[in-house]
């Protein structure tokens, strides 16, 4: 049995959990609504506070799908309660982030300035000239978001230049020697 898959979820004070037919959850907190269509396969059963998933077989696909289910409706709760978020840094000589209404300008070492829009569903914030916080209610959205902005100018091996997860780490190279001529 799946470890995970069979883990209850709870549901803390203030969420509101429906489950429609066909596996239609739709999740309302204090920070948003998620509605996501999950597997048909999952049995999803709510008793008072707490969410249990269960399979009805033990197939190799419904063994696949009982642990995905359990953390993608996890997720979902944990976001509209407590919400998710990424840290980016930006490194490089004048390599450099604002945010102008609601879209974030970055200069990163190229002849034109690179602009990125918020999308629904997502905020940006720019404490500071060379970090970013990206933050919202779907974990997949801010993960997808965040790759995309790092996209612009991945960090490269010799220098660390470019932009990088906050906690990311860079593997370092050393960068070519003279070589003696004979």
């Amino acid at each position: 049995m799946s470890r995970i898959g069979r883990m209850p979820i709870s549901i803390p004070a203030g969420v509101d959990v429906k489950i429609e037919a066909g596996n239609l959850v739709t999740v309302k907190g204090p920070k948003g609504t998620l509605t996501q269509q999950l597997h048909p396969n999952m049995n999803i059963a709510q008793e008072g506070d707490v969410i249990h998933v269960t399979r009805p077989n033990d197939e190799k696909e419904n063994r696949s799908l009982h642990g995905l289910t359990r953390t993608l409706l996890h997720n979902m709760v944990v976001g509209v309660t407590e919400g998710y978020k990424k840290e980016l840094d930006v490194n490089g000589v004048g390599y450099r982030v604002a945010k102008e209404g609601n879209k974030l300008v970055m200069n990163l070492g190229f002849s034109h300035q690179v602009v990125v829009e918020e999308i629904e569903g997502i905020t940006i914030e720019v404490p500071s000239a060379n970090k970013i916080v990206i933050s919202g209610v779907d974990k997949q959205k801010v993960g997808q978001f965040a790759a995309e902005v790092r996209e612009k100018r991945p960090p490269e091996p010799y220098k660390g230049k470019g932009i990088k997860y906050t906690d990311e780490v860079i593997r370092r190279k050393e960068g070519k020697t003279g070589v003696k001529k004979k």
